[in-house]
Protein backbone atom coordinates (compact mmCIF):
# COMPACT_ATOMS: atom_id res chain seq x y z
CA UNK A 1 0.00 0.00 0.00
CA UNK A 2 1.73 3.47 -1.10
CA UNK A 3 2.40 5.74 1.72
CA UNK A 4 0.26 8.93 1.64
CA UNK A 5 2.14 12.20 3.01
CA UNK A 6 -0.13 15.23 3.73
CA UNK A 7 1.43 18.39 5.09
CA UNK A 8 -0.65 21.69 6.25
CA UNK A 9 -0.47 24.47 3.24
CA UNK A 10 1.96 27.43 3.54
CA UNK A 11 0.26 30.58 4.10
CA UNK A 12 0.87 31.56 0.51
CA UNK A 13 0.19 28.06 -0.67
CA UNK A 14 -2.94 28.04 1.08
CA UNK A 15 -4.90 31.65 -0.60
CA UNK A 16 -4.20 30.34 -3.86
CA UNK A 17 -5.32 27.06 -2.58
CA UNK A 18 -8.67 28.47 -1.14
CA UNK A 19 -9.75 30.46 -3.64
CA UNK A 20 -10.80 27.41 -6.31
CA UNK A 21 -12.24 25.58 -3.28
CA UNK A 22 -14.21 27.99 -2.60
CA UNK A 23 -15.49 28.51 -6.38
CA UNK A 24 -15.51 24.56 -6.90
CA UNK A 25 -17.71 24.58 -3.46
CA UNK A 26 -19.99 27.16 -4.64
CA UNK A 27 -20.63 25.35 -7.97
CA UNK A 28 -21.17 22.28 -5.93
CA UNK A 29 -24.23 24.10 -4.31
CA UNK A 30 -25.42 25.69 -7.16
CA UNK A 31 -25.67 23.07 -8.79
CA UNK A 32 -26.86 20.62 -6.53
CA UNK A 33 -30.15 23.01 -5.97
CA UNK A 34 -32.32 21.55 -8.76
CA UNK A 35 -31.32 18.19 -7.31
CA UNK A 36 -32.72 19.29 -3.64
CA UNK A 37 -35.43 21.54 -4.69
CA UNK A 38 -39.00 20.25 -5.32
CA UNK A 39 -39.54 22.42 -8.46
CA UNK A 40 -36.94 23.95 -11.40
CA UNK A 41 -37.97 26.12 -13.97
CA UNK A 42 -35.61 25.40 -17.52
CA UNK A 43 -35.57 26.20 -20.94
CA UNK A 44 -37.05 23.85 -23.34
CA UNK A 45 -36.61 23.31 -26.77
CA UNK A 46 -37.23 26.29 -29.15
CA UNK A 47 -40.61 28.18 -29.26
CA UNK A 48 -43.51 26.97 -30.48
CA UNK A 49 -46.94 28.02 -32.13
CA UNK A 50 -49.38 26.00 -30.15
CA UNK A 51 -52.01 27.73 -32.96
CA UNK A 52 -50.32 26.12 -35.95
CA UNK A 53 -51.97 23.36 -37.46
CA UNK A 54 -51.45 19.72 -35.97
CA UNK A 55 -50.80 16.12 -37.64
CA UNK A 56 -51.33 13.43 -36.74
CA UNK A 57 -50.27 9.30 -38.23
CA UNK A 58 -51.09 6.23 -36.33
CA UNK A 59 -51.86 3.00 -37.41
CA UNK A 60 -55.36 2.92 -36.19
CA UNK A 61 -58.34 5.51 -36.00
CA UNK A 62 -61.61 4.96 -34.10
CA UNK A 63 -63.76 8.23 -33.64
CA UNK A 64 -66.60 8.54 -30.81
CA UNK A 65 -70.07 9.11 -32.22
CA UNK A 66 -71.17 10.05 -28.65
CA UNK A 67 -68.32 12.65 -27.73
CA UNK A 68 -66.71 13.10 -31.39
CA UNK A 69 -63.45 12.24 -29.75
CA UNK A 70 -60.80 10.71 -31.54
CA UNK A 71 -58.30 8.09 -30.87
CA UNK A 72 -55.43 7.07 -32.38
CA UNK A 73 -53.52 3.89 -31.83
CA UNK A 74 -50.18 1.97 -32.67
CA UNK A 75 -46.60 4.06 -33.18
CA UNK A 76 -48.94 7.71 -32.93
CA UNK A 77 -46.89 10.54 -34.23
CA UNK A 78 -48.13 14.31 -33.19
CA UNK A 79 -46.45 16.84 -35.13
CA UNK A 80 -47.43 20.75 -34.40
CA UNK A 81 -44.57 23.57 -35.81
CA UNK A 82 -41.27 22.48 -34.24
CA UNK A 83 -42.22 19.76 -31.86
CA UNK A 84 -42.90 16.44 -31.79
CA UNK A 85 -44.24 14.14 -29.95
CA UNK A 86 -44.74 10.30 -29.91
CA UNK A 87 -46.82 7.73 -27.74
CA UNK A 88 -48.84 4.31 -28.20
CA UNK A 89 -52.11 5.94 -28.13
CA UNK A 90 -53.44 9.52 -28.26
CA UNK A 91 -56.56 10.65 -27.61
CA UNK A 92 -57.67 14.06 -29.27
CA UNK A 93 -60.61 16.03 -27.69
CA UNK A 94 -62.06 18.70 -30.18
CA UNK A 95 -63.94 22.02 -28.48
CA UNK A 96 -67.59 21.85 -28.35
CA UNK A 97 -68.28 22.99 -31.81
CA UNK A 98 -66.46 20.27 -32.82
CA UNK A 99 -64.07 22.81 -34.69
CA UNK A 100 -61.00 22.71 -33.06
CA UNK A 101 -58.51 20.26 -31.55
CA UNK A 102 -59.26 21.77 -27.51
CA UNK A 103 -56.56 19.28 -26.28
CA UNK A 104 -54.45 15.72 -26.90
CA UNK A 105 -53.95 12.69 -24.10
CA UNK A 106 -51.23 10.37 -24.56
CA UNK A 107 -49.86 7.44 -22.85
CA UNK A 108 -47.75 4.67 -23.19
CA UNK A 109 -44.33 5.16 -24.03
CA UNK A 110 -44.38 9.20 -24.38
CA UNK A 111 -41.29 11.18 -26.30
CA UNK A 112 -41.31 14.93 -26.49
CA UNK A 113 -38.44 16.62 -28.64
CA UNK A 114 -38.85 20.21 -29.56
CA UNK A 115 -35.29 21.15 -30.74
CA UNK A 116 -32.14 19.72 -29.51
CA UNK A 117 -34.22 18.42 -25.90
CA UNK A 118 -36.28 15.53 -25.80
CA UNK A 119 -38.16 14.41 -22.69
CA UNK A 120 -39.78 10.63 -21.95
CA UNK A 121 -42.78 9.97 -19.43
CA UNK A 122 -45.90 7.56 -18.99
CA UNK A 123 -48.73 10.37 -19.99
CA UNK A 124 -48.73 13.74 -21.22
CA UNK A 125 -51.92 16.13 -21.28
CA UNK A 126 -51.71 19.10 -24.29
CA UNK A 127 -54.12 21.76 -23.19
CA UNK A 128 -54.02 23.21 -26.93
CA UNK A 129 -55.97 26.43 -26.60
CA UNK A 130 -53.53 27.49 -23.87
CA UNK A 131 -50.49 25.46 -25.24
CA UNK A 132 -49.68 24.07 -21.91
CA UNK A 133 -48.72 20.74 -22.08
CA UNK A 134 -47.77 18.43 -18.90
CA UNK A 135 -45.64 15.54 -18.46
CA UNK A 136 -46.18 13.21 -15.88
CA UNK A 137 -44.81 9.40 -14.15
CA UNK A 138 -41.29 8.75 -14.27
CA UNK A 139 -40.40 12.20 -16.10
CA UNK A 140 -36.87 12.09 -18.28
CA UNK A 141 -35.84 15.01 -19.51
CA UNK A 142 -32.71 15.11 -21.51
CA UNK A 143 -30.84 18.69 -22.38
CA UNK A 144 -27.28 18.26 -24.22
CA UNK A 145 -25.10 16.53 -21.57
CA UNK A 146 -27.62 17.16 -19.05
CA UNK A 147 -30.85 14.82 -17.53
CA UNK A 148 -33.09 16.07 -15.37
CA UNK A 149 -35.47 13.37 -13.51
CA UNK A 150 -38.81 14.80 -11.85
CA UNK A 151 -42.52 13.51 -10.89
CA UNK A 152 -43.83 15.91 -13.71
CA UNK A 153 -42.95 18.59 -16.15
CA UNK A 154 -45.16 21.43 -17.14
CA UNK A 155 -44.17 22.99 -20.55
CA UNK A 156 -45.20 26.49 -21.91
CA UNK A 157 -44.85 25.16 -26.00
CA UNK A 158 -45.49 29.07 -27.12
CA UNK A 159 -42.27 30.20 -24.29
CA UNK A 160 -40.08 27.59 -24.92
CA UNK A 161 -39.98 26.64 -21.16
CA UNK A 162 -40.88 23.82 -18.56
CA UNK A 163 -41.49 23.87 -15.06
CA UNK A 164 -40.23 20.20 -13.46
CA UNK A 165 -41.99 19.28 -10.24
CA UNK A 166 -42.23 16.66 -7.82
CA UNK A 167 -38.58 15.21 -6.61
CA UNK A 168 -36.46 16.76 -9.16
CA UNK A 169 -33.35 14.89 -9.81
CA UNK A 170 -30.14 16.38 -12.21
CA UNK A 171 -27.22 14.43 -13.72
CA UNK A 172 -24.81 16.93 -15.10
CA UNK A 173 -22.15 15.60 -16.95
CA UNK A 174 -18.36 16.71 -15.68
CA UNK A 175 -16.68 15.64 -19.13
CA UNK A 176 -19.02 16.52 -21.95
CA UNK A 177 -19.75 12.77 -22.82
Amino acid sequence: MPRVQTHAPTPRRGRAFARPLAAAAGLVLLLAAPGIAQETTVPFGTQADSSAPIEVQSETLSVSQDDGAAIFEGNVLVEQDNMRLSAARVEVIYNETQSQIASLAASGGVTLVSGDDAAEAERADYDVTSGALVLSGDVLLVRGPSTIASERMRVDVDAGTAQLEGRVRTFLSQDGD
